[in-house]
């Protein structure tokens, strides 16, 4: 799942079920943040992604592993864990990704709102944004993107591509959230804001999360991960046009408050290993609710599959060479990788839950690693509720 968002948003009325496009019916929902192009945001220019402009990228001043994290080794798919956050994308390139995230398509048929995320936009890329889709799928970004992980990554699946959480407040919501943290930590109360995303782990393996709004004024938004000791550490927020790589299917996260702005606009792409052969841990637990499942499940599908179908190629090349060199057969290798394929369609078969056990806009605490968080996701429930 994308990671946190902090700002208290602007709360609109309840969101309508997600319309896809090709149905042609149109809702309504909040007021769209502001593009401060100077440019129509309507119908967004044409304007090819060429990574040699619009690629401004500087390593990450650290990389934190999954080891100094407090993870075991066998946890992840990388030794990487998380990187501070660094250069990816120059001013122009934010600028046309922010003229195709809120352009009319995209925000009338792609909004989606949930328990833990109150306004996101999902799966428009491929159909209304191919600066953002191509510039995710840039051989360049990729490459820059997996040096960073410390394995060869692809996205995960078109649907993932440019994910967005959007937080959106008054001028005057702004200062009087100023005031009240003020007052709060004058008077020493710590507890706890209502983050835009809550605590959570991603559905997969990793994700790369880049800032498209001005964070000059900006006061805290740090990202705070649950160690393996239970401990917090806070990697500091990104600024406008840079990016954090997260190793978040493992790493319980979420971001903490931020003050001082009227918006805040975070994209987030999500990345499996390129190799077929290597583990997916892919879940749909937190993307379920917030996704057009015919879609979602169709290219969870069809990425799954050929991952399996190369997975038995490469078994079949095996087993041939050997029998063409005289070797014996190995029916006890045979069986493990049987039982391995078993493993991974039995696991499709669970996370492709039926259209009608699906609820719509809620996500429960499966996700969740910690006993402590999953009482208090509950508990939060159950207030919403009451």
């Amino acid at each position: 799942m994308a990671a946190a968002d902090t700002l208290t948003p602007i709360f609109p009325p309840a969101l309508p079920a997600h319309v896809p496009s090709r149905s042609l019916r149109l809702h309504n929902g909040k007021t769209k943040p502001a593009d401060n192009s100077g440019d129509s945001i309507e119908q967004p220019e044409s304007v090819q992604f060429d990574a040699s402009k619009h690629l401004s990228f500087i390593p990450p001043s650290k990389v934190y592993s999954m080891k100094e994290l407090g993870y075991k080794d066998e946890v992840g798919v990388s030794p990487v864990g998380v990187s501070e956050p660094f250069p990816l994308f120059s001013a122009e390139a934010v600028k046309q990704m922010r003229k195709e995230v809120l352009s009319e398509n995209v925000w009338s048929h792609y909004k989606f709102s949930s328990n833990i995320a109150q306004c996101q936009l999902r799966g428009f890329a491929a159909e209304f944004a191919p600066f953002v889709y191509d510039a995710w799928k840039s051989p360049k970004t990729l490459d820059i993107i997996s040096k960073i992980a410390g394995i060869d990554l692809v996205p995960v699946m078109d649907w993932e591509i440019g994910h967005i959480n959007i937080s959106i407040q008054s001028e005057e919501q702004k200062n009087k959230g100023l005031v009240d943290a003020a007052k709060k930590a004058q008077d020493g109360d710590e507890e706890e804001q209502m983050p835009i995303v809550d605590w959570h782990t991603d559905s997969y393996p990793f994700v790369c999360v880049l800032m498209l709004s001005d964070c000059t004024s900006m006061i805290g938004g740090e990202t705070a991960l649950r160690k393996g000791d239970r401990s917090i550490l806070k990697v500091r927020g990104p600024q406008m046009g840079c990016a954090v790589v997260l190793q978040g299917r493992y790493i319980e996260h979420v971001a903490l408050r931020a003050l001082g702005s009227t918006e805040r606009i975070t994209m987030v792409t999500s990345f499996r290993p390129r190799s077929p052969v290597l583990p997916d841990d892919t879940v749909l637990t937190t993307v379920r609710a917030v996704s057009d499942l015919s879609e979602l499940y169709f290219q969870f599908s069809e990425y799954r599959l050929e991952m399996l179908e190369e997975r038995i190629r490469l078994k079949l090349k095996e087993i041939r060479d050997k029998r063409r060199a005289s070797r014996p057969f190995d029916t006890h290798k045979l069986k493990q990788f049987l039982g391995e394929q078993e493993r991974f369609l039995a696991h499709m078969n669970i996370e492709m839950v039926d259209e009608d056990r699906v609820t719509r806009g809620f996500t429960d605490d499966s996700h969740l690693l910690s006993e402590d968080l999953k009482e208090r996701s509950r508990k939060r429930s159950r207030t919403t509720v009451e």
